[in-house]
């Protein structure tokens, strides 16, 4: 007599349950005490034993611990080693490199990448549209912070002492439209952090707009800033506001892949 056997459990769906699991302790249990088994069940929508089994690997790898007092769930150690691991492997530029080209076939202008390097930006990456005439920015170039959409947002994250290191070297105008006093800078910055982009209106080069926002790395701080620049014919007001959320969500996006918290959630 044949028995007939088992269907096997569905491996790929235990494993997409485990990391529901593993993604509730993470948000959950944020103190150090963990979280209790009941409550996990409770709010998971499934039973005690059936947490159990889930966790059962989960603690093998050290992604979960759970205390022998008090049965509690926590994150383990070995979430640290795989974290590390990750952010070791990230390089900006080539995290945003998709995003950055999709971001630029999606407005049809040209698309920049930045680092601070007080009290300038540097552009280490650039897309644009062949067709269209060419900005005058290339890899490499540094250009004054204060006087650019990237600069600006990077600003508008930081701190003081950031802000007076700009003014102290100097806001020379460059164009009629460069803002130079400090006062208007520091009102500036503020707006740019409620409104989440920058928008430089002809101050860096008297026929270009550009709209920018921040990127964000796994410590939640500004890591660097994207950009769509274009010429004011094209580039006009409507469309820096038609942009400026799509900017916005890709800064969010490349955020999210490099670890920020600020990411989560606006992927698209």
């Amino acid at each position: 007599m044949t028995t007939t056997p088992a269907a096997p459990r569905n491996q790929s769906s235990s494993l997409r349950r485990a990391l529901t699991l593993l993604a509730y302790v993470r948000d959950h249990a944020g103190s150090g005490r963990g979280i209790p088994l009941t409550r996990i069940a409770e709010d998971l929508g499934i039973n005690k034993s059936t947490v159990l089994r889930l966790a059962t690997p989960l603690v093998e790898a050290d992604l979960l611990v759970r205390d022998r007092d008090t049965g509690w769930f926590r994150l383990g150690h070995g979430t640290l080693r795989l974290g590390q691991a990750y952010l070791s492997s990230l390089d900006l530029r080539t995290v945003a490199a998709e995003p950055l080209r999709l971001l630029q076939q999606a407005v049809g202008e040209t698309c920049h990448l930045v680092v601070y390097e007080p009290p300038d930006v540097v552009y280490i990456d650039k897309v644009e549209n062949e067709t269209n005439v060419r900005m005058a920015s290339r890899v490499g170039s540094r250009v004054p912070a204060y006087r650019t959409a990237v600069g600006k947002t990077i600003l508008a994250w930081l701190d003081e002492e950031a802000f007076r290191l700009v003014v102290a070297a100097g806001m020379p105008s460059v164009t009629e439209n460069t803002v130079t006093d400090p006062v208007r800078l520091r009102t500036e910055l503020e707006r740019i952090r409620r409104q989440g982009y920058a928008i430089d209106d002809r101050e860096n080069e008297p026929e270009v707009r550009c709209v920018a926002a921040p990127i964000f790395d796994h410590t939640d701080g500004v890591a660097g800033a994207l950009s769509v620049s274009g010429l004011t014919t094209r580039m006009t007001p409507s469309r820096v506001r038609e942009v400026a959320p799509v900017v916005a969500r890709t800064g969010l996006e490349i955020s999210h892949a490099l670890g920020s918290s600020r990411g989560r959630d606006t992927r698209h």
